[in-house]
């Protein structure tokens, strides 16, 4: 027998966008239902994107300091040659997840929000029925948030099974694959072939546009090109992948010619698509933006009470930009005046070196001349050589206006950048002009000290350059 259940907010998703407005209904004092398939809270991000992918990289990095010990050691430090035993690390990754997962669970229960486990289908815009292992719940609501998020793309001649595998399956492999190659030269394909090949698998990227990251501008890349070239990384560019079997991927190069890959293992990186099948978005009467539910700055559907956030509103597909719109989303239903309206949203790639842009990008205001942009590098930068970060091209690079030296942009490559995308983003939503960043006095030593560089560089008199 079906059981029914009526609630204020329903809640579809318990990804970061999900579980964050499920949180802060319950703070609002909403009665809210949040209904999730997944095996754990959290969502992609929590289990098997950005968390346990930074663990891996994190474990990749570690194998790589003690690597770089062996033989004559480095720094005065010698040590025997490591060796890995990845199921170990997967373990450690997984007992990180399952930590994070039981705290969201917390969270939620002490915000007196319900939690189904199973897969909900609508029968219209406010109705639907939850498969559970203990029979269905059909819930009608007065809001439905919906925060589906998003899966990998899988291409069609490399379906995803076997040793063809997606940012998942990488993420949870027994073993190191002697040959592994990348198939994408975005940002997760990047991020896994450089940790993979810092555990010491032999790594190739195949990637269709002429450079990596073409999402970023060239002189950010440039250095994570660098990488990948000096650790013997094979980088095939303007190159279109085929199909694989027998342990080799078919490719064709940029001039048109044949070739093939040995390969243990290929992951297909090529991007992500929203979670919009399978749970009835087309009974639900919302206006579509392409592949994404179209909302505005309320993160309002066209459907009454319907609302959305996270990957299924389209890019940037940003763990970070979700919980933004959950928070804003339980506010409004709770009678708040908020819109989702933010100046920036930072964006970082956890390559080598690490990448962050926040604002305007060189692409964005090139050919303009009121513009003013200035570059620091941390080769000149006291911590960055005390840490060995110095050395691989980094910078950070400030974008101003010239009339009133509004910050428009802030870009940085190099190692551990990821922790200044804060401060970017902050400066920006503020509004920040240069001289704010010249007038705050930034701790010595420190990487951040660049951003200061940067800022008083642009206004014609940076110190250490």
């Amino acid at each position: 027998m079906t059981q029914t259940l009526k609630t204020k907010v329903l809640i579809i998703g318990a990804g970061t966008g999900g579980y964050v407005a499920g949180i802060r209904c319950g703070q609002l004092g909403l009665e809210t239902v949040l209904v999730d398939a997944s095996p754990g809270l959290g969502g992609t991000c929590l289990n098997v994107g950005c968390i346990p992918s930074t663990a891996i990289i994190h474990a990749a990095g570690k194998y790589e300091t003690v690597a770089k010990a062996a033989g004559d050691g480095t720094l005065g430090i010698s040590a025997a040659a490591p060796a890995i035993d990845l199921s170990k690390t997967v373990a450690w990754k997984d007992g990180i997840v399952s930590k994070l997962n039981a705290g969201v669970a917390a969270l939620l229960k002490k915000a007196r929000v319900k939690v189904g486990k199973g897969w909900a289908e609508f029968a219209d815009a406010k109705t639907s029925t939850v498969k559970t292992d203990d029979g269905d719940i059909r819930i009608t609501a007065e809001h439905v948030i919906l925060a589906t998020g998003s899966e990998p793309v899988e291409l069609p001649f490399l379906p995803f099974g076997g040793d063809v595998i997606s940012s998942t399956e990488a993420l949870s492999l027994p073993e190191v694959p002697k040959k592994l190659v990348v198939v994408g030269g975005g940002y997760i394909g990047l991020e896994l072939g450089i940790a993979f090949r810092k555990l010491g698998a032999e790594v190739a990227i195949v990637e269709m546009a002429e450079r990596i990251l073409p999402l970023y501008d060239k002189a950010l890349t440039d250095p994570v090109a660098k990488w990948l070239e000096k650790h013997g990384v094979q980088l095939l560019l303007g190159a279109r992948a085929g199909g694989f079997g027998d342990g080799k991927l078919n490719v064709t190069d940029k001039d048109g010619n044949p070739m093939q890959l040995d390969a243990d293992k290929v992951l297909v990186t090529v991007g992500r698509r929203p979670r919009t099948q399978g749970w009835g978005l087309e009974t639900m009467g919302v206006a579509m933006d392409g592949p994404f539910v179209k909302i505005d700055q309320r993160c309002a559907t066209s459907m009454k009470n319907v609302w959305a956030v996270g990957d299924l509103t389209g890019e940037p597909m940003l763990a970070h930009k979700g919980s933004a719109q959950g928070e804003v989303v339980a506010e409004i239903i709770a009678g708040h005046d908020r819109v989702f309206d933010p100046v920036t949203i930072a964006a970082v790639c956890f390559t080598a070196p690490e990448i962050v842009s926040a604002g305007r990008g060189v692409d964005d205001v090139k050919g303009r001349d009121d513009v003013i942009q200035a570059v620091f590098p941390f080769a000149a930068i006291g911590r960055a050589l005390a840490i060995e970060a110095g050395e691989d091209g980094g910078f950070v690079r400030v974008i101003a206006s010239k009339t009133d030296h509004r910050i428009l942009g802030i870009q940085a490559v190099g190692q551990h950048v990821s922790e200044l995308s804060n401060s970017f983003a902050q400066m920006l939503e503020m509004g920040a002009v240069l001289e704010d960043v010249a007038g705050t006095i930034h701790v010595h030593p420190t990487l951040g000290e660049a951003f200061h560089e940067a800022s008083l560089r642009a206004l014609g008199h940076a110190i250490h350059i």
